[in-house]
């Protein structure tokens, strides 16, 4: 009896691969070596079946397990309940593989015909107000529902579906191909095992009709953009009374005139005048909660600099927790001046001292220390 090849060499990998690496060389392996790429070839075939034992084997944790530890002898006379072989059990589970590796079966229909429903997607766009205190909103979608005349089945009334004669009401038929069987989905009945002589004239045999559907959708205070809501069993009807698909709703929040948004917390940039900020004042900004909020400005007050108003900003979903409202204020230089201005301020540049402009009067004598020379300030 010839000795057999190891299953990690005939696969071509590692004993420490993983599954995916195993999945890959197989599917690489399996192309190549496939019997309808090399029709009368007895040697490709034969190489077929070797590796797909081999990943039979090693795809399977447990098996993998008692290769491992004794080899062939694990699945011999004694082993694991006998070795895989190539008969007709083989052949069914390797259908298995093959169809979850290229699809060759597809999806069609499931045994019966009973299908789920396709999932539905509804874009939905709000305000930030509207994010910030939740809301109920009425929508209108087409979907396809049930049939009321045929109630589903897609025959005219006083009619029935008959079984359909290619796949015997199965839905799906099973192909011979060299050692092993694939599974595919009925041609004649698209999977639905079943064939309809006089269709249903409110929706041409198909067991659906689209109608408009009102529906309320709750959205809770804190969404943020790209929440998505799920409404369960409110996408499109199923095929010969499959359970319904799901609704999935999207939210997207428009961009807002004052506020922007970072998770939780809100931001915005207020203007002041160049005499509030060195001088100090105070300004009001609006909430998001419709509010007033004072912001007090300190004298010295420098551009970019950010009070926090906590518990100003947008609530957690889901939770009791709030952000907080971020003022940023930018200092804002005068423009358009009369020549009296001018003066004053002129006035002003020579009053001023290294005190009272501290950063500017720091940076210029760095200035000054590096080139080593004096550098006059603007």
């Amino acid at each position: 009896m010839p000795t057999k090849t190891c299953y990690y060499e005939t696969l071509e990998v590692e004993r420490t691969v993983d599954e995916a690496g195993l999945k890959s060389a197989f599917r690489k392996l399996a192309m190549k070596w496939h019997p309808d790429k090399n029709p009368g070839d007895p040697a490709c075939e034969h190489k077929f079946k070797e590796i797909s034992e081999a990943y039979e084997i090693l795809r399977d944790s447990q098996k993998r397990a008692a290769y491992d530890r004794f080899g062939h002898a694990a699945f011999e006379q004694g082993g694991m309940g006998g070795g895989p072989g190539f008969g007709s059990d083989f052949a069914s589970s390797f259908s298995d593989i093959f169809e979850g590796l290229f699809g060759m079966a597809g999806r069609g229909g499931s045994r019966g015909g009973r299908e789920r429903g396709a999932d539905l997607r509804y874009n939905m766009e709000i305000t930030l107000e509207e994010a910030f205190l939740g809301k109920t909103a009425q929508i209108n979608i087409p979907v396809a529902v049930t049939c009321e005349l045929c109630s589903g089945t897609g025959a005219k009334a006083g009619t029935k579906p008959k079984v359909c004669p290619t796949c015997g009401g199965a839905g799906r038929i099973r192909q011979a191909q060299g050692f092993f069987t694939l599974e595919r989905t009925c041609p004649g009945c698209q999977g639905r095992g079943q064939s309809i002589d006089t269709p249903c004239p409110a929706c041409s045999g198909s067991g659906r009709v689209t109608k408009d559907r009102s529906l309320s959708v709750n959205i809770p205070q804190g969404v943020e953009d790209g929440t998505r809501i799920r409404l369960g069993g409110e996408g499109e009807a199923g095929v010969q009374g499959g359970p319904p698909g799901d609704l999935y709703i999207f939210l997207s929040i428009a961009s807002h005139q004052f506020f922007q948004r970072d998770g939780a917390d809100l931001h915005c940039r207020v203007p002041v005048s160049m005499v509030t900020a060195a001088m100090g004042g105070e300004f009001e900004v609006p909430g998001i909660d419709k509010t007033k909020v004072k912001v007090k400005v300190p004298p010295g007050t420098q551009s970019s600099r950010r009070f926090r108003i906590a518990g100003k900003g947008m609530p957690v979903l889901r939770s009791r927790q709030t952000g907080d409202m971020y003022v940023q204020v930018v200092v804002e230089t005068p423009q358009n001046l009369t020549k009296r201005q001018k003066e004053l301020l002129a006035e002003f540049e020579k009053l001023s001292s290294g005190e009272t402009q501290p950063e500017s009067a720091g940076f210029f004598k760095t200035v000054k220390d590096f080139f080593g020379t004096r550098a006059s300030a603007p």
